[in-house]
């Protein structure tokens, strides 16, 4: 990733960049509506944004799940063309992870590339035991501060997701 890149949490004023950003790395205005409305309605927890040279190239949003124990969903995550293949969407995740961690929350569970998320620990089995709406071979677990507290139960994304992405077919922005 370029030396001069800054991983930092989004601020009111990223917003409307963050929503550019959405839209363009997915070609496609639901993530952008996904991320305004879980921002109105209280559910995101946070977002890191990663700016160079002042413009965002890069957004990982974390937001609150429906789960018996602390657990966030991971998504959207999206980088501008220019900066794919280049470390963005890693580093972007690394900071999240960490932040997750360091605030307590148990686990992080996301819809998407297997390949992509096992290089951060993210593993489809964890996820397995779960009832979702979105459960299937992409999705995904990563448990934070020791063991996952259970094994089985019912987990879902925040009520946004379900209203405006209905189910997800795990297309990434990265």
């Amino acid at each position: 990733m370029t030396a001069s890149a800054i991983l930092r949490e989004e601020t009111a004023e990223d917003h409307p960049a963050i929503r550019a950003l959405l839209l363009t790395a997915f070609q496609r205005s639901g993530e952008a509506e996904l991320v305004d409305a879980l921002r109105k309605e209280g559910d995101l927890v946070f977002g890191c944004i990663a700016a160079i040279d002042g413009v965002i190239v890069g957004y990982a949003a974390l937001s609150r799940m429906s789960a018996a124990f602390p657990a966030l969903g991971l998504g959207p995550v999206a980088v501008a063309a220019a900066h794919r293949s280049k470390g963005v969407a890693s580093a972007l995740l690394r900071w999240s992870l960490a932040r997750a961690q360091d605030d307590q929350w148990r686990a992080i569970f996301v819809l998407g590339d297997g390949a992509f998320y096992g290089r951060f620990g993210f593993r489809p089995e964890p996820a397995a035991g779960f009832a979702s709406p979105y459960a299937g071979p992409h999705f995904l677990a990563l448990a934070l501060n020791g063991a996952l507290p259970a094994a089985e139960g019912t987990v879902d994304y925040a009520p946004a997701f379900g209203r405006i992405c209905g189910r997800p077919s795990g297309v990434s922005g990265v």
